[in-house]
């Protein structure tokens, strides 16, 4: 069976001992480790021993043939909207289509260090579902704008950044725009 422990383990930014001391009972990290490399075989009830060690369900730790992943598509930093560094993702109970999650790195407006914010992606036409929400838009050279949309005309959106003292940006016919829908954010 191949199992997406390691992965699963890294978008939730635990160590191998984190998840070790997670489980009930305790294990070792180099148990951990083994069980991720394939070394040692992982049986039904490792699976959901690590499961509930990471808080998410034993079948999100499973490789699926067309598993659904929830990509995340910026780093919200002290430097706004940024692409990430390396692709990673976000491990949700389930993935509708047309989503995307923003990873907040820095306490910016009302979000905090470690919040992911989940997105729905909008057509053109549904864009005014967006007003005075907040709102990830693609900026060119691999860029982002993050904020609430003010406004919307034909072709233009208003949106004002959460940062104190941002400015209000123009953005012309955006190739698209997703909607913070959900906000995931560790106790």
């Amino acid at each position: 069976m191949i199992t997406r422990i390691r992965e699963v383990r890294r978008a939730r930014g635990m160590t191998l001992d984190d998840v070790a001391k997670q489980c009930e009972p305790p294990t070792t990290p180099q148990t951990i480790g083994r069980l991720e490399t394939g070394t040692r075989t992982v049986s039904i009830g490792w699976l959901n021993r690590i499961a509930r060690g990471l808080g998410v369900e034993a079948q999100d730790l499973v490789e699926r043939g067309t598993g659904a992943e929830l990509k995340v598509a910026a780093v919200l930093g002290q430097g706004g909207a940024l692409a990430p560094k390396k692709a990673s993702i976000v491990v949700p109970p389930r993935v509708d289509e047309g989503q995307i999650a923003v990873l907040v790195t820095n306490s910016v407006g009302e979000y905090r260090s470690g919040d992911e914010l989940w997105c729905e992606l909008l057509d053109p036409g549904d864009y005014g579902r967006a007003l005075n929400r907040d709102v990830l838009l693609p900026r060119p050279a691999g860029r982002f704008l993050f904020g609430r949309l003010i406004n919307r005309d034909e072709e233009r959106l208003q949106v004002l950044p959460l940062e104190s003292g941002g400015r209000q940006q123009v953005v012309a016919n955006p190739a698209w725009l997703a909607v913070a829908t959900k906000l995931v954010r560790p106790l």
